[in-house]
């Protein structure tokens, strides 16, 4: 994937993750790993270090505990990112959470705390790596949107406005930036089987009803949705930015 050697920043280290840190540390990349929840950042740094008979891909990831809700922490976190790394050439945020009520039975403050850590956190995020990379003149920027910002699912309005939005401020970054080397793109996956859907597919009948959705016949996994983040985030990819790639088994077909 001509990663050996790239420096990346991950934000999140749920399923999506997660994943992607073994993705990146097996194309040969080195990681800086960022999460609010500093037991998910160790379980997940000695699971690696665990996993590498050679012990050289745990050397080549580090961890930082953020919140990335407040202001500043973005600009703050890719700064020491970049510090760490000597540069930076990827960023992933794949950072994110659902609240599925109907619309009128949300409160300010329970819309806010959707669109903040999906959206905002995204936005400060990938501000601060692209003030770096068009700089130096080269980058990838890689968002972890959903289906939802496209389809009107019920239940979902807080986070498909979030997705929604995340989608169209990558197209404006990518526009922005790409005359400097920089693509920005969104990754849209359906259902994924994560940490974060997990509670919801364990409901009586819910499952069936989303595969019935698919015409796949099946819910993603998380290397489905980083197999695409990897190409996204490697020099096959240099023309191609401001797209949202659907990752969904056809869902949004039907």
């Amino acid at each position: 994937m001509g990663l050996d050697g790239a420096r990346v920043l991950v934000v999140g280290s749920g399923g999506i993750g997660a994943t992607a840190v073994r993705g990146y540390l097996d194309a040969g990349a080195r990681v800086v790993l960022v999460d609010l929840d500093q037991s998910r950042l160790d379980t997940v740094a000695a699971e690696i270090a665990a996993e590498s008979d050679s012990g050289d891909a745990g050397a080549r990831l580090s961890t930082i505990q953020a919140d990335l809700r407040v202001r500043g922490a973005g600009a703050a976190v890719v700064g020491e990112a970049i510090e760490r790394l000597g540069g930076l050439d990827v960023v992933l945020h794949c950072v994110g959470v659902n609240d599925r009520r109907p619309i009128l039975d949300f409160t300010d403050d329970e819309w806010d705390r959707v669109l903040d850590i999906n959206l905002t956190t995204a936005f400060a995020v990938a501000q601060a790596a692209g003030r770096h990379m068009v700089a130096q003149r080269s980058g990838r920027i890689v968002l972890l949107s959903s289906v939802s910002g496209l389809l009107a699912h019920k239940n979902h309005a807080p986070y498909a406005a979030s997705k929604g939005g995340m989608n169209q401020m990558a197209r404006v970054m990518a526009a922005e930036w790409a005359s400097s080397g920089v693509t920005v793109n969104t990754l849209a996956p359906g259902y994924i089987e994560t940490p974060l859907t997990e509670a919801y597919l364990a409901k009586p009948g819910i499952r069936e009803d989303l595969e019935r959705l698919v015409p796949a016949g099946r819910l993603g996994i998380p290397s489905d949705v980083v197999d695409a983040a990897l190409f996204l985030s490697s020099p096959r990819a240099a023309f191609i930015t401001g797209h949202v790639l659907y990752i969904d088994g056809g869902r949004t077909l039907v």
